[in-house]
């Protein structure tokens, strides 16, 4: 059995030593600044003033591609700090593609100059396109997350049907194959997944299916949904899963220059750590 990944052992760890189950996200809105350098400025100051209280952080790639040349450099900058701060990395970029073009996806965010801890990785172009980038997570000590059920209203025009079931049942073989069958849960391998936390009352089910795959849950806050009702994503303890915010937090004082208050962003992301471990009963 090989070794287990360097991403989810980093997780987990800052999760008990922190006791934080929050994710950051950093979604850095060109049309809130003044300027490049305003933006850039308040997502660092953000990412390390909130960082006593991460798990890891997210940066959203389309808002730091929207700024081209500028927003690489930015996204550098956010990975280099975010590692001087011990927080892993998860890109949020939903990529999945076929053949060559999924390789060199896989190339260019799981191990390339611009590279995070993690993916995120659509699969819905058929199980195959996750391959490379299963193959690089695993050969850069990395994780990928796969989306299966989003947390859009939306999704059910896609996922529905138990699509985002047969979606969960491919991430707990590919994780199988990592682990081995006889792994206790709580055992994590590189193989996550994007389960909405806001749809609650299905986190139960997926987190049966998945026992050895990390949950990313999107949508706390702005999105609506509340820490009190995600324990079901967790294991004892407390391990498990993510659960991410992302304008609640860079932007927690509002929207408009009004909400660029630093010290709002601290409050925010030590309420929704303090409200996760107290959903877990922590």
């Amino acid at each position: 059995m090989p070794a287990l990944p360097a991403f989810p052992d980093a997780v987990t760890e800052r999760t008990l030593t922190l006791q934080t189950r929050l994710c950051v996200g950093l979604d850095p809105r060109a049309e809130v600044y003044r300027d490049t350098a305003h933006l850039r400025l308040h997502t660092l100051d953000v990412l390390e003033a909130t960082a006593p209280f991460a798990a890891c952080v997210k940066p959203q790639l389309a808002f730091f591609e929207a700024l081209g040349l500028p927003g690489f450099t930015l996204l550098e900058e956010v990975c280099a700090l975010a590692r001087t701060l011990g927080l892993p990395v998860i890109l949020d970029g939903k990529r999945g593609d076929i053949g060559s073009t999924a390789e060199a996806y896989a190339r260019a965010w799981l191990g390339g100059p611009h590279a995070g801890d993690a993916l995120t990785v659509n699969p819905f172009l058929g199980f195959a396109t996750l391959t490379p980038f299963v193959e690089a997570a695993r050969a850069n000590g990395g994780g990928i997350f796969v989306l299966v059920k989003t947390s859009n209203p939306d999704q059910s025009d896609v996922q529905g049907s138990g699509v985002s079931e047969r979606v969960a049942v491919e991430v707990a073989r590919l994780n199988t194959e990592e682990v081995g069958a006889e792994a206790e849960a709580g055992t994590y391998a590189s193989v996550g997944a994007v389960v909405g936390a806001t749809h609650a009352r299905d986190l139960a089910t997926f987190r049966a299916l998945m026992p050895h795959a990390l949950l990313l849950l999107p949508g706390l806050g702005a999105q609506g949904a509340a820490a009190a009702d995600l324990a079901p994503a967790f294991h004892a303890g407390g391990t498990g899963a993510l659960a991410s915010a992302s304008r609640g937090v860079q932007y927690a004082a509002g929207s408009g220059a009004a909400g660029l208050d630093v010290a709002a962003s601290v409050a925010a992301a030590k309420r929704f750590r303090d409200e996760l471990n107290g959903a877990l009963e922590l």
